[in-house]
Order: structure tokens, then C-alpha cells, then sequence
């Protein structure tokens, strides 16, 4: 080792335990489909960290396509490099670096000495833990203009565009979901996906009875029905949904997606404003291996309901030590 990789890895927080499991910890809080938490990584000679798809937590009726698992590992990459910042390092990042050897390495993360992280980017490291997965009613408070475009800014810094829908588009989106989540009531091994990581009990994923909200009392419901879920409530009056979209519809554009919808989740949460997901209409898209509905601004990632909800406890998350497969 040379001495200026000695000197390298001296700053760098792949140095020590603690430092690792500090990036571990970050990346392991990003939102996953239906909390399933699909990522592993690698630590390989102390000098990058290897983003994996973990296949074994794949949702193989919902998600042929791994569409969503993608998503979700996009999501911890992105929990990943901020944590790499705000340790006074530049994470240097190669997306699906050998796709056609190993299709289940998704990033490589390097790092190199810079200066201290900007506030902003300390900003939403310190707002890691407190993100939440919000399902209950939201309020008619509607998000002010500035949030907006803060949250769209946002999604364009990591590459994708986040579209706020019309009144009627909103109604649209509604009627859609409504009838995904029909259909999709129908499919007895879709049921059966959902039901194994909604089962209640002590444990480290899935999501339980606490994390799914209330049922609302109106058609269409601005959230989706887990069938476990006993107390109703009257939501929003006008939810305001909104749609992430990417440019093409390839696993570069979908690991883009998540890094893009963590950086909007956490801008949110800065803002007070709660999120949940309305992704009913993408997984029957999925199920049947189509590519509609097309947004005349992309292809659609995530369906997004944003308002001002109550505050929520935390979904589980694995313990940063699962999450590491091993020092290569």
C-alpha cells in the first residue's frame, strides 16, 4: 500500500468497525417495498463498499421485473453516500459496474478525502432516523409552492423528475389504484406475498399491524389496504399525490429512482411533511410485465402521497451487522 493510500485510509470511515457500521446504519434506514430491506453490502480490502441485491427478499409475484427491488437498493445507496459526506469523505459511485458477471452487485462505492459536508448535506443525514413511512390521515393543509419545488429540485439532482398532479389527475390516480387493488385482491398468490411480510410478531422487516395505518372510511383510499387493519378513519378530503418518473424504464434509471426518492423523503421530512406510497397501479403494471401507464414526463417510479400527518413510530429495520455479508 502506497502512502498516499495509507494516508487515504486513515480518513476514510471504512478505517474502523465503528465507521462501517455507521455507513451500514444510514443506508440500512432507507424505505423499501413493503419494508423488505433487499440490500446486502460488501466491504472489500477497506478501501469501497459493494451495494448487493439480496434476491432472497425479492417479491417475486409483485416484482418480476425487480423493478421495486432496485428502487429500494437506490434508496440505501443514496442513505450510503450521504453518510460517506457528511464523514468529510466523496463517495465515488459506479453503477452495475459488471451487470453480465455479477447482476447482483447494483453499486461500488469508493471514497476520497474532500472538504467538511455542506450543512444541507448534514441537514439530511440528521434526518435519517426520523423519516417515516407515513399511512395515517393527513391533513387538508396543502403543501405551499416553495415545498414543491424544493422537493422537485430535489428529484432532479439525482437525476429524475417529480411531477405534482392536477386535481383531476389525482382523481384519475385514485380510480386507478382502486381498481389495481382490486384486481389484485383477486390473485391468491399476490394475497399470499403480501400476507408474509405483514404478518404481525417480533421482527426485524416486513411491515407490521402499528406501521399500515387506519382504513379509511371513503372511497378511494389514498393508501393501500394491507387486510389487517382495524381502526378507520376519515382521511384528507384532497390528497395530493405525486409521481417519480425517470427518463427510461432500465435497472440504471430504477437504482437513479431510489437515490432520487431518498433525497425527496428526507427533503420532505426537513419541510414536516409526511409521505406514503400509492404503488398499486406500478405493481399490477408490473405483474403483467407492461410499461404503461406512461407519464408524458417519464416512466413512472412511484406513486407519492404527500400532506402534514401525525407523528409515527418506525417501521423495524435489520441490524447493521445482517446487512454486511462480509471483509473481502
Amino acid at each position: 500500500m502506497s502512502e498516499r493510500d495509507a494516508q487515504s485510509l486513515a480518513g476514510s470511515p471504512l478505517a474502523t468497525e465503528l465507521g462501517i457500521r455507521r455507513l451500514l446504519n444510514a443506508a440500512g434506514q432507507a424505505p423499501s417495498v413493503l419494508n423488505t430491506q433487499p440490500w446486502r453490502f460488501a466491504v472489500v480490502r477497506r478501501e469501497y463498499v459493494e451495494l448487493l441485491a439480496d434476491y432472497d427478499r425479492r417479491l417475486r409475484v409483485s416484482d418480476p421485473r425487480a423493478r421495486s427491488l432496485h428502487v429500494s437498493c437506490g434508496a440505501a445507496l443514496f442513505g450510503l453516500r450521504l453518510a460517506v459526506r457528511t464523514a468529510g469523505q466523496r463517495p465515488l459511485v459506479w453503477l452495475l459496474p459488471s451487470p453480465e458477471e455479477e447482476p447482483r452487485l447494483l453499486a461500488a462505492v469508493r471514497m476520497t478525502q474532500c472538504g467538511p459536508p455542506s450543512r444541507h448535506s448534514r441537514e439530511l443525514y440528521d434526518l435519517i432516523p426520523l423519516r417515516r413511512t407515513n399511512r395515517e390521515p393527513y391533513s387538508d393543509r396543502h403543501l405551499p409552492p416553495a415545498v414543491q419545488i424544493d422537493l422537485r429540485i430535489a428529484a432532479s439532482r439525482e437525476g429524475a423528475n417529480l411531477v405534482f398532479l392536477g386535481r383531476h389527475a389525482v382523481a384519475d390516480i385514485l380510480d386507478y389504484a382502486a381498481i389495481a387493488e382490486d384486481e389484485l385482491s383477486q390473485s391468491p398468490v399476490y394475497q399470499a406475498e403480501l400476507a408474509a411480510w405483514t404478518i404481525p410478531g417480533p421482527r426485524y422487516d416486513g411491515t407490521p399491524d402499528y406501521a399500515q395505518g387506519s382504513r379509511p372510511t371513503g372511497d378511494p383510499a389514498p393508501v393501500r389496504d394491507f387486510g389487517r387493519r382495524l381502526t378507520r378513519a376519515a382521511f384528507e378530503r384532497r390528497p395530493q399525490l405525486a409521481v417519480l418518473t425517470t427518463l427510461d424504464d432500465q435497472p440504471l434509471d430504477w437504482i437513479r429512482a431510489g437515490q432520487a426518492l431518498q433525497r425527496v423523503l428526507l427533503t420532505a421530512a426537513g419541510h414536516g411533511v409526511s409521505a406514503s406510497f400509492l404503488n398499486q397501479p406500478l405493481d399490477l403494471r408490473d405483474m403483467r410485465r407492461r410499461s404503461d401507464p406512461h407519464h408524458r414526463r417519464g416512466h413512472p417510479q412511484m406513486i407519492i402521497r404527500f400532506g402534514y400527518g401525525p407523528v409515527v413510530p418506525r417501521a423495524p429495520r435489520r441490524p447493521a451487522g445482517e446487512l454486511e455479508t462480509h471483509h473481502a
